[in-house]
């Protein structure tokens, strides 16, 4: 059974379909680069899987559990960080996990918390509030809270965007810590990420999936990645 399993996804807003049929599945040990022109549906298609917006038709399952109908069982197994990597400004970074910790019922909330800040490097802005973060540590302080609980399923929506070298390496650094152990789902538009951290690569454009291969089938496709993947979503 793969951790994730999509089914014939599809969302419409108004006139407007976002996402169309869309189906595919990811193993432990995977780390899927989901690619699109902005638009595309990759946060949609990922809102839907993490049970945050509900789909029109189709299903979605982590772990075996319909998001839909068993939604509690499906994110127990899940960490999903949204675009922008959201989180409460007025806390402290350890207060704010502390907080994330408690709302998943951890059975050693403290220690979950020291753990992670380890994990993520963030022991040295633990007493900041999120707000007085630079946007590097903000968004790696929203990929802490998806990962507090050590979730077999990672759905992260944009994980590198806007951050620098230094902030990219740090984040991909705990990615490729965690992988073999996980499903894991990046959205990103920085090619360079398939090299650095994926296994396989999905493309998406108008809601429909264009291409889902390995990563060195992708990279095969020739030396210019940008000129394949305009042609890949035009």
């Amino acid at each position: 059974m793969s951790l994730i399993e999509v089914k014939n996804l599809s969302k419409s807003y108004g006139p407007i379909q976002a996402v169309r049929d869309v189906s595919f599945s990811v193993d432990r040990g995977e780390v899927v680069g989901f690619l699109g022109p902005n638009g595309a549906g990759k946060s949609t298609t990922m809102k839907m899987i993490a049970g945050h917006v509900r789909a029109d038709t189709g299903t979605a399952a982590i772990a075996g559990f319909n998001v839909a109908d068993q939604s509690v069982a499906a994110k127990h197994h899940l960490g999903y960080s949204p675009e922008g990597a959201p989180a409460y400004g007025e806390m402290t970074v350890r207060e704010f996990l502390r907080f994330a910790a408690d709302l998943r019922g951890l059975a050693d909330p403290a220690e979950s918390v020291r753990q992670t800040l380890s994990l993520c490097r963030l022991e040295e802005v633990a007493a900041q509030t999120v707000d007085t973060l630079s946007k590097g540590y903000r968004m790696r302080v929203g990929f802490a809270q998806a990962v507090i609980h050590d979730p077999e399923v990672l759905i992260l929506d944009e994980p590198t965007d806007g951050l620098d070298p230094n902030q990219k390496f740090e984040v991909r650094r705990i990615l490729k810590e965690m992988a073999a152990r996980k499903a894991v789902i990046i959205s990103t538009h920085i090619l360079e990420e398939i090299g650095e951290l994926c296994t396989r690569v999905i493309v998406i454009a108008k809601g429909e999936v264009r291409c889902d291969e390995s990563r060195d089938k992708f990279l095969a496709r020739g030396p210019d990645l940008n000129a394949v993947f305009r042609k890949l979503t035009a």
